[in-house]
């Protein structure tokens, strides 16, 4: 999160939940990074792409 400026008047309201979940997201699509035909989108396809991001994340559930 950015720390706000001194010479703003107040604080943004921070939502810890969506916050988190967030983090979660971004921490799976870094896990998921580990898988370099992932990356690189080697499918042309849409469900060929969707297939092996299911295959990775099937992969890290196993681990």
């Amino acid at each position: 999160m950015i720390p706000t400026r001194k010479d703003q008047p107040r604080q943004l309201d921070f939502d810890k939940p969506a916050y988190r979940q967030r983090n979660k997201v971004e921490r799976l699509i870094g896990r998921l990074k580990q898988y370099r035909r992932i990356v690189t989108c080697y499918e042309k396809r849409a469900a060929n792409y969707l297939a092996m991001v299911t295959l990775g994340m099937t992969m890290l559930w196993l681990r």
